[in-house]
Formats: C-alpha cells, sequence, structure tokens
C-alpha cells in the first residue's frame, strides 16, 4: 500500500516536472525570438526644438519591435549628431529622416526654409501684425494700398489690391518655434515670410512704394481668391450685408446667401400705371320672335277619309 502511494506520488511529480520543463523551455524560446525581433531605434533624450543642431547628449537608444519601427528610424546615433531638427522632436519620440534637413545645414532659421523658397522679413505693428497673433506657422495674405498710375500727376486715385496669397510666417520677431499658449498676443516688431523669388520682388516694391497690411486666414484655407482691387470709386458702392460664419468655418460650408433683388428703375423711367379700364357690358339675348297667327282652314270628309284643307 505504502509503494502504491510512494508510486503515485512519484509520478505526480515526474508529470509536474515534466510540464513546467515544457512552459520553461516554451517562454524561453519565446523569448528568445521576440529579442531577435527587436531592434536598436535613435530616440530623443529630451525635447529638441526647431533648428537645434543635435548633440550626442539629447539622444538615447531604445528597442522597438521590427514591425513598430518608423520609416526613416535611425539606429545609429553617430548618424544623427550635427543635423538640424526642422520641427520639434518630443522626448521619447524617434528620430527619424524627414524631421532632419539636409546633411550640412546650418542651424537656425535658414535650416527650415524649404527648397526654391525665401525668407523675407518685413515691418510691422498692431495693426498691420494683426494685433500681435501672427505666430510662426500661421498663413497670412499680403494687401497693399498704393497709388494707380496716372497720366496727370495731379489726380491721386489709390488703390487696395492682395498681392500675395497664402504666404507662411517663418518667424515672429526673432522667434521661429510656435509658442505654447497660441491664445496670447505677441507685441513684435517684425515677422518672416516664406515666399518664392518671384514673391520677394513684389514684397519688395509693394513695402515701398505702398502700405502693406497682412491679413490673416485660416491654416486649413487653401483658396485662391482672385479679386480686382478697391479704389475711391468702388468704395462708395457700398456692400450687402451677409450672415457671420461660425468660428473657423470653411467657405464651402458657409449658407449661400440669397440673390439680390435687381435695383427699381428711376422714376423718370417707370412706367406710369393705367387706370383699369371700365368693362363693356355683354349685349342681352334677343327676345324670340312671336308665333305666326293660325291660317283658316276646312275639314273634309269623303267617305271613310278624313283630310284639312287649309286657305292662304
Amino acid at each position: 500500500m505504502r509503494n502504491k502511494r510512494l508510486l503515485f506520488v512519484l509520478a505526480g511529480a515526474a508529470a509536474f516536472g515534466l510540464v513546467a520543463a515544457v512552459s520553461v523551455s516554451r517562454y524561453l524560446s519565446n523569448a528568445q525570438a521576440f529579442t531577435r525581433n527587436m531592434n536598436n531605434v535613435v530616440v530623443a533624450k529630451v525635447d529638441i526644438p526647431l533648428g537645434t543642431t543635435i548633440v550626442a547628449e539629447q539622444l538615447t537608444q531604445v528597442q522597438l519591435p521590427a514591425d513598430a519601427v518608423p520609416d526613416g528610424a535611425f539606429t545609429d546615433g553617430q548618424k544623427v549628431v550635427g543635423r538640424v531638427s526642422v520641427v520639434n522632436v518630443a522626448a521619447r519620440e524617434p528620430v527619424t529622416d524627414f524631421k532632419l534637413a539636409p546633411e550640412g545645414s546650418a542651424g537656425g532659421l535658414s535650416s527650415v526654409i524649404p527648397e526654391g523658397y525665401r525668407a523675407m522679413t518685413v515691418k510691422v505693428d498692431d495693426v498691420i501684425g494683426v494685433a500681435g497673433f501672427l505666430r510662426p506657422g500661421a498663413m497670412v495674405d499680403v494687401l497693399t494700398v498704393i497709388e494707380q498710375p496716372s497720366d496727370t500727376s495731379s489726380s491721386r486715385n489709390p488703390i487696395s489690391k492682395i498681392v500675395l496669397q497664402n504666404v507662411k510666417v517663418l518667424a515672429s520677431g526673432q522667434n521661429i518655434d510656435k509658442p505654447k499658449d497660441a491664445r496670447e498676443a505677441e507685441q513684435v516688431k517684425a515677422v518672416t515670410l516664406q515666399v518664392t523669388p518671384e514673391q520677394a520682388e513684389k514684397l519688395a516694391l509693394a513695402s515701398t512704394e505702398g502700405k502693406l497690411r497682412l491679413v490673416m486666414r485660416n491654416t486649413i484655407d487653401q483658396g485662391d481668391e482672385q479679386t480686382q482691387g478697391v479704389d475711391k470709386r468702388a468704395l462708395l458702392t457700398g456692400e450687402h450685408a451677409a450672415p457671420a460664419p461660425e468660428p473657423g468655418s470653411l467657405k464651402s460650408e458657409q449658407p449661400k446667401a440669397a440673390p439680390a433683388a435687381p435695383p427699381a428703375p428711376p422714376a423718370y423711367r417707370r412706367p406710369r400705371a393705367q387706370a383699369p379700364k371700365a368693362e363693356t357690358p355683354a349685349p342681352a339675348p334677343a327676345a324670340p320672335a312671336p308665333p305666326a297667327p293660325p291660317r283658316p282652314s276646312v275639314e273634309m270628309i269623303q267617305g271613310a277619309k278624313k283630310s284639312t284643307v287649309e286657305f292662304p
């Protein structure tokens, strides 16, 4: 009896040991497979602001699964040192190639200027600079008030015209980074715009010959509005009232205004109202003619035959 119990205990211990060995073996094999699928990825150790030349102290390495590594990630931190960031890189965020300027780029404002564009600074105040709400990344239209060319120098007819549209603000004052709280205005004396060489020529002439105004637009509004400009004559024609749109709404989401009724013609052109004509009464129906008087007649009987003879 004791031998049977001992054999049962030994058999149970062997079975549990076998199950534990198999479980540990599977765990170790899965851990090894998981480790083989991990890759070293360079991430930011601290926040890296836009336009910063990256140094080794700002980087570290972490292991990520192979299917979770973003495109353009680096496995060697030495390939990132000396590069310039063109966006803000948060701490523990992978550093990828599209977040960095090309190799050899200098730090600062020049590193965030796209190829084929230029940075041009214009002087602003509280009115021109939209009360200090022009921050890096904002989109603006450039409007100028300039004198129209005229044959006679005595006549002055200024015109207001939008000369540039959808221009990006690269820097506000000496700041090229977006503020943490965009609800607060910042008083600056100059803003730097991202323009093409052709736009730079127009902007230089507009700032020299006329008065500039910067008009802020929604960052997702990429519409191209072609206007004729406004001079004194067009200014005095007035404007129709329109319902105010909701904050941040797009033009396509706004209700369409009903077409305006055509203006009434001047008094001397209005047709005179004619008095209604009196209706002519319809003719009364003619009375029926009286019946003709009966003519004299004689009834004649000849045997079984009966007839009537009328006299004239």
